[in-house]
């Protein structure tokens, strides 16, 4: 499949349009404009006012004002380098003009005293002295004509003008074609939207601060282009998932019912409802592509296993896989007493198995002896062979995009996939990053978790914070106690966190204080963290290697180091260590003052709620959605006009319109999914583009 040409003027070379050489070319993509189509997508952020007043007369200056004027006398510079001014009285004032540098007669050619010309400029009010300091424009009258009424302010970059970035945008605009309809005609009346060119003409035409908002309908319209192009992308890649031949898993219900009749407590509502949607997956024959999202402790473990039955009670097998060792070892030991309750056999596998050991496991896998497996990427290798895998869980903390999900997809064997994530995401995000699976969210907590009580203490009160603990481990009662990452130098972590783990030590007990830190040996960590979860040691030093997943429900505090220097979601996950057991838990928040209001901010949320999902949308509206996620490793799609924070209204809209229009024309064959097909050339979606190839 190759471009449509009627799209080929938009790809063409930048020095094809009006004034702009391979040099602008070049500053050009400083802003990422490297073809016309890039610069007609790069809208205006603000508006000047050019239309001509009488007078500068009763103006609130600063402000730009275009007006008439009579030219009066010359005053030429009183010292070298000083300015040189220019009388002129409009219909009801007299104000200057004011020039720094003016070369030789250029004044004398510009502005002949007695003539009429028409300026535009800032004017300002100096010494009591309305002046314009350098016009923007400088017209005959006869030109005035040629002087927009409203123009429009691009963002630059170093060697590129507004003129430039004018007289470029302009000549790019002329080549926009009038292009068939994509969007679904109903949606479009209802909001009042033009045709993609007439609104791509006004988006550069403002004519007030009004049209250069992102809720202006041209604007919205163009914003709406991006997102539906994005999300036709994801529905494509759902359906290729969802053609992947699956297999149905009907669950008997058996081994659940033992599981449930064994819980000291019931499921939440949405624990029953996300096993429910996942069941109803497992059950249909096309694969499964679902995200369980749950906030911090919401019983993801639970609905995990409880999906894991179902394979089970279907005659297969099913496999856990987590990012790490130590959250792999933690599942297994987590799921333990819930395999005996269901009488079933269950294994891990990590890279430290090996030998005979590790070729009876693969023996026992191979032959179905092993129902369920925990593992880390180990269970990816050529060698390990189900007897019948129907169901893989993955507990994504590490954030696999679209591609790898499609990679794991294509592994076969028709096995269902559910990825997991502790992290709460905005619902605008979720979309955009997850737009191709469908997704359960457990947004309850169990019964019996305690709420965790945080507290902002200042660096200064250490010497209390460390009575305190000395009192709290005398209790009985453990501590992580973490300390920032200080510094890009892994080095500079390691000594902030090695210096407080022997000042702790001095005041606790040389057994009492454990580390791990990321530079330490796998079997070094290993040991650290046994150590701290059997409860020999009481109190944890760590840098952030600790924030997902750990499981000590005896730990009852968390002392966060700097607390100012993280970011919200990982300060919410910090916290969500503690609170897992019986006793009341505390978080400390230290930091070092003055905070900044940021921080500030950031800190005052946490004291205020531990709903994650609250915490993720104040965390999206501080920092944006680039740094939330990191847009490098997320897959995250970067728009040029359309707002993930602002319009995440727009994007619900936009999947519900793209899943629907595969819906009708799986193919995109009929008038409108051809047109759609011309969208994703437009914005570059080549993998949807691959797909409806290969489709």
């Amino acid at each position: 499949m190759s471009r449509p040409p009627a799209l080929f003027p938009l790809f063409a070379g930048l020095e094809t349009l009006d004034g702009v050489g391979a040099k602008t070319a070049r500053h050009l993509a400083q802003l990422g404009v490297e073809r016309p189509r890039d610069l007609v997508f790069t809208l205006p952020y603000a508006m000047v006012d050019r239309r001509l007043r009488a007078t500068v007369k009763g103006i609130a200056a600063p402000a730009t004002v275009t007006v008439e004027v009579e030219i009066g006398a010359h005053v030429p510079p009183r010292r070298k380098g000083g300015p040189a001014r220019v009388f002129v009285r409009d219909a009801e004032t007299e104000f200057q003009l004011v020039f720094f540098h003016a070369k030789g007669d250029w004044l004398q050619r510009q502005l002949p005293t007695g003539q009429r010309r028409i300026v535009s400029g800032k004017v300002e009010i100096f010494d009591g002295l309305a002046q314009i300091v350098h016009p923007d424009h400088i017209l005959r009258p006869e030109e005035a004509a040629d002087l927009p009424q409203y123009e429009p302010v691009y963002p630059l970059t170093a060697g590129v003008s507004q003129k430039v970035m004018q007289k470029a945008t302009r000549s790019a605009l002329l080549r926009a074609p009038d292009l068939a309809e994509w969007i679904d005609p109903s949606l479009k009346t209802r909001e009042g939207w033009g045709d993609w060119a007439d609104a791509l003409r006004a988006a550069h035409a403002p004519e007030s601060l009004a049209d250069v908002a992102a809720e202006a309908p041209a604007r919205r319209r163009l914003a709406y282009d991006e997102l539906f192009a994005h999300q036709l992308t994801l529905a494509l890649a759902r359906q290729s998932a969802r053609r992947g031949k699956g297999r149905a898993s009907l669950g008997t219900g058996t081994l659940q019912a033992r599981v449930l009749a064994a819980l000291p407590y019931r499921p939440t509502g949405a624990q029953t409802r996300a096993i429910a949607e996942i069941a109803g997956d497992l059950a249909s024959d096309r694969r499964m592509n679902r995200l369980l999202q749950g906030d911090v402790g919401s019983g993801k473990t639970l609905v995990a296993f409880m999906s894991l039955l179902i394979a089970v009670e279907a005659g297969g097998q099913g496999v856990m896989m987590a990012p790490t060792e130590i959250l792999a070892r933690q599942h297994f030991d987590g799921l333990r007493p819930l395999a005996d309750d269901a009488g079933i056999r269950l294994d891990i596998l990590t890279g430290r198995d090996k030998g005979a050991e590790r070729a009876a496991k693969l023996g026992a896998l191979a032959a179905g002896d092993i129902d369920i497996l925990v593992g880390t990427h180990a269970v990816f290798q050529k060698d390990v062979a189900f007897r019948d895998l129907r169901l893989a869980i993955i507990d994504e903390q590490h954030r696999f995009g679209v591609a790898q999900r499609m990679e794991l997809g294509a592994k076969g064997r028709h096995a269902d996939v559910l990825v997991m994530t502790a992290t709460p995401i905005p619902r605008s995000l979720s979309l955009a990053q997850y737009g191709d699976m469908d997704i359960s969210v457990l947004d309850e907590k169990p019964p019996g978790r305690q709420p965790v009580k945080t507290a902002l203490i200042s660096a200064g009160r250490y010497d209390e914070v460390a009575g305190h603990l000395r009192d709290a481990v005398a209790l009985g009662r453990q501590a992580y106690w973490v300390c920032p990452l200080v510094d890009e130098s892994e080095l500079v972590d390691l000594t902030a966190a090695e210096e407080r783990f022997r000042t702790l030590r001095a005041a606790l007990g040389e057994d009492m204080v454990g580390l791990v830190h990321g530079q330490m040996p796998a079997q070094q960590k290993d040991a650290a963290m046994k150590a701290f979860i059997a409860g020999k040691t009481k109190v944890l030093v760590a840098t952030t290697v600790i924030e997902v997943g750990v499981n000590v429900p005896n730990a009852s505090i968390m002392v966060i180091e700097r607390a100012e220097i993280f970011g919200l979601a990982q300060l919410h996950q910090l916290r969500g260590r503690v609170g897992r057991g019986a006793a009341e838990s505390t978080c400390l928040l230290m930091y070092n003052p003055p905070l900044n209001d940021g921080a500030e901010r950031r800190l005052q949320i946490l004291r205020e709620t531990e709903d994650g999902f609250r915490i993720a949308e104040e965390d999206l509206a501080m920092r944006g959605a680039g740094d939330l996620i990191g847009t490098a490793q997320s897959g995250l799609p970067r728009f040029r006009i359309a707002d993930l924070e602002r319009q995440a209204a727009l994007m619900a809209i936009a999947q519900t319109d793209a899943r629907k229009l595969l819906q009708d024309d799986p193919d995109l064959s009929g008038p409108r999914g051809a047109a759609a097909r011309i969208l994703l050339w437009l914005m570059e979606q080549d993998r949807a583009i691959r797909l409806i190839g290969v489709g």
